[in-house]
């Protein structure tokens, strides 16, 4: 199932990427000969109008085929003036940030549906309400739930302890039942990652330094609840959501791309396709504000990596265009092709890595 919503999701945010090209190109007047999901070889084709609309075999991508794109002098012979090379620098360069521009309006967009219909976010006590959840944020090493092997994240669903049960589900009355077990046996029945698991764990004195007198099992918990804002508000939250995330994935992604150059990357680190197919599994998991949130990160992280100035990337292909606009003449085609073509062997090259280190991790 997590494939399947995998591939869902990556067709719904190439579909949103590659229309930013295809809707900008139309606008700036260019002709789009074929709007193409996934890669050749080709699967099946439907045409209309001018544009054939194809489906690929190679489902990990999207492009769109603008007559004349290629540069070749032999292209623009019908329509020269509908040539993507005929047109403006101006032009040009919005039809290739189109693409990075959707993706983060898109993910804008996803943002404030998910504040709206609700996402699940730290409440206190007093507005809490019944739906909220009790949830273990970390455990302390060494620490008597540690020992017990619960996990962070765990949703605490019962407290029981010499034939009494802790009504109450809130943090301070979690610590204060637990406070009256004193090196007691207490049954707590937690959930984690869909299933219900039951354990028994002893509250000892001296497990949290600030207070040692108090007994504790040694863990972080908050009440999460789930918050819809109004509509107004949900899009300034998911507007300065989008700013914030988009500034902190360029962040991680230079400073990779920085420690790469010094060759000390760390790319276990960075989640390929296998990985990704787990992780929308945890998020779809969590609901569906949970998947709609982690759609709108991926948006914005195929927003970032595809600006960067990089061949076979958009920001490679803007790069080129903003140098042909300052010597005033077109790159010669065989470099541009040939930069394009060692790009795009890189990208696979790196894709194929990342893959080995999903793998090897699930190994």
């Amino acid at each position: 199932m997590s494939v399947i919503i995998f591939l869902a999701v990556l067709f719904l945010l190439v579909l949103v990427h590659e229309w930013g090209h295809f809707i900008v190109a139309k606008l700036t007047g260019m002709r789009v000969d074929e709007f193409g999901i996934g890669f050749p070889p080709k699967l099946f084709g439907i045409k209309r109008g001018e544009t054939e609309y194809t489906f690929n075999a190679m489902p990990i991508g999207g492009f769109v085929k603008i007559y004349g794109e290629d540069g070749s002098p032999e292209a623009p012979t019908v329509d020269r003036d509908r040539s993507f090379s005929a047109k403006s620098k101006w032009a040009q360069a919005a039809v290739l940030l189109a693409g990075v521009t959707m993706n983060v309006l898109f993910a804008w967009f996803l943002f404030s549906t998910a504040f709206a219909i609700g996402v699940q976010s730290p409440v206190n006590e007093a507005t809490a309400t019944e739906s909220a959840k009790l949830i273990i944020t970390s455990v302390l090493p060494g620490g008597p739930a540690a020992e017990a092997l619960i996990p962070p994240n765990a949703i605490i669903h019962g407290v029981t302890a010499g034939g009494e049960t802790l009504d109450t589900l809130t943090p301070s009355a979690f610590t204060a039942f637990l406070d009256a077990h004193k090196d007691m046996s207490v049954t707590v029945a937690y959930e984690h990652n869909g299933g219900l698991l039951v354990t028994e764990i002893t509250p000892r004195g001296g497990v949290i330094a600030d207070a040692p007198d108090r007994a504790a099992i040694g863990v972080a918990l908050a009440l999460i609840d789930t918050v819809a804002k109004p509509i107004p508000l949900a899009i300034k939250e998911g507007f300065f959501h989008t700013i914030t995330m988009t500034r902190d994935i360029a962040v991680g992604v230079v400073k990779l791309l920085g420690d790469a150059v010094q060759f000390k990357a760390d790319f276990t680190q960075v989640a390929g396709p296998v990985a990704i197919v787990g992780l929308v599994g945890e998020a779809s998991a969590f609901g569906i504000t949970s998947l709609i949130m982690f759609t709108a990160i991926i948006s914005l992280n195929l927003a970032v990596v595809n600006v960067l100035p990089f061949p076979a990337l958009d920001g490679g292909r803007l790069l080129f265009v903003i140098i042909e606009a300052i010597k005033g003449s077109p790159i010669p085609m065989r470099y541009a092709s040939s930069l394009n073509m060692v790009g795009f062997a890189l990208l696979i090259l790196l894709m194929v890595l990342v893959t080995w280190n999903d793998i090897a991790r699930l190994i």
